[in-house]
């Protein structure tokens, strides 16, 4: 069936799934390592690439392939690659589009992991990069070197919350020649798709709203093009990072529930962040959907709504904090985001430590910070967790 152009819940339940001899409503699993050939010839065909058809799982694997073109529909791109975590989608895209020389310019918040990986392992190979606030437009023009070959934005960033206007980067990035990429898993394709605002490549960790269940790792890397959709899938079949067909099976099964989750998580959000911006021991609340976030027009303009993330800080900073987080008794003292489940961490000892202080300030990540990812619980239930737990405070 294609339904490239039918409505987005349509795509999300029908899309990528194969015509199977059997009539299968769902994708089987192809609980495979490797493809049998009719004979010589057909394998010779495959591996020459002038026949299409499945040689070996890490190349491709018709259950992963089937969540690969939903995905790819839902961000409106030429072609998806799914990859064994979310970090195993941004090495690959590092290592597909940067050469040694190259300069990278990137969002000073970004995933404390994406940061390192840059900082201390590509730039042993020659590759240089940059950090600032890219909501800041002209900030970012100026970042931009001779050898930038990639601009590399997430938005809205982990977990400062800072919101960049994609399409200006875009020109921006265009102008210099170089690619935009956008990690887009805060918002997942519900709420904002990248491509369409001129972005060049978009992935996303799936373990976060895209799969929902806390029960998945993974990752997906999304292109405009058809060529720069080669450039990285090839690079995955090199280094290996390929997502097993069980782990895309759940996948697209919690794909399919992903705009109602969606609503109902961010409805509840919006709840919890208003009631945090009127208790008197909320030093501050970063919500999309407030009037008060610095970026709240653009995000009227750029995305489908405000999401279901919440950073906020209590009286008293890190102390407190740690109280609030140690009485709890709803929401998880976990990290991630994006499941069923309410989850509450601390991204300056957990997962933005590896960054040093200097770099979390820059980006935002204040060391009293609280990331709080809202689930899909009665919005009643999540507030009196949070209005017992801030008693104790």
């Amino acid at each position: 069936m294609d339904t490239r152009k039918m409505g987005f819940n349509t795509k999300l339940v029908h899309a990528g799934i194969p015509e199977d001899a059997l009539g299968s409503v769902t994708t089987p699993v192809y609980q495979t390592s490797t493809f049998a050939f009719r004979n010589a010839e057909q394998g010779a065909n495959r591996f020459a690439g002038k026949e299409a058809g499945f040689i070996y799982s890490r190349i491709g694997n018709p259950t992963v392939g089937a969540l690969e073109e939903a995905v790819a529909q839902l961000e409106n791109g030429a072609g998806c690659t799914a990859t064994s975590s979310g970090m195993g989608a941004v090495s690959s895209v590092y290592m597909a589009l940067l050469n040694q020389g190259d300069h990278m310019v990137s969002t000073a918040g970004v995933y404390g992991p994406s940061r390192v990986l840059m900082d201390k392992h590509f730039s042993r190979f020659g590759v240089e990069s940059t950090y600032l606030d890219t909501s800041d437009l002209e900030a970012l023009k100026a970042a931009i070197r001779p050898n930038t070959k990639v601009v590399y934005v997430e938005s809205p960033s982990n977990p400062s919350m800072i919101v960049t206007d994609i399409a200006a980067a875009a020109r921006i990035a265009h102008a210099a020649g170089a690619l935009l990429v956008v990690d887009n898993t805060f918002a997942s394709p519900f709420l904002q798709r990248p491509l369409d605002l001129g972005a060049d490549v978009v992935l996303h960790s799936i373990t976060k709203f895209i799969n929902g269940h806390a029960d998945v790792v993974g990752g997906v890397i999304v292109a405009k093009t058809e060529a720069v959709h080669k450039q990285i899938r090839a690079m995955v079949v090199m280094m290996g990072p390929c997502m097993d067909p069980h782990q895309a099976s759940l996948v697209a099964r919690g794909l399919k529930t992903l705009s109602i989750r969606m609503e109902r998580a961010q409805a509840n959000a919006m709840a919890i962040a208003q009631w945090l911006e009127r208790h008197p021991k909320v030093e501050w609340v970063s919500y999309l959907g407030l009037p008060s976030h610095p970026q709240y027009e653009l995000v009227k303009r750029q995305m489908a709504g405000p999401g279901a993330m919440i950073s906020f800080e209590v009286k008293g900073g890190v102390e407190a904090g740690a109280r609030l987080m140690d009485n709890v008794k709803l929401a998880a003292l976990a990290v991630s985001l994006g499941g069923v489940e309410t989850l509450i961490c601390h991204p300056a000892s957990m997962t933005h430590a590896s960054m040093g202080r200097e770099a979390r300030l820059a980006g935002g990540v204040t060391d009293g910070l609280v990331r709080y990812a809202v689930g899909i619980e009665d919005v009643e239930d999540l507030i009196a967790d949070l209005d017992q737990a801030l008693a104790h405070v």
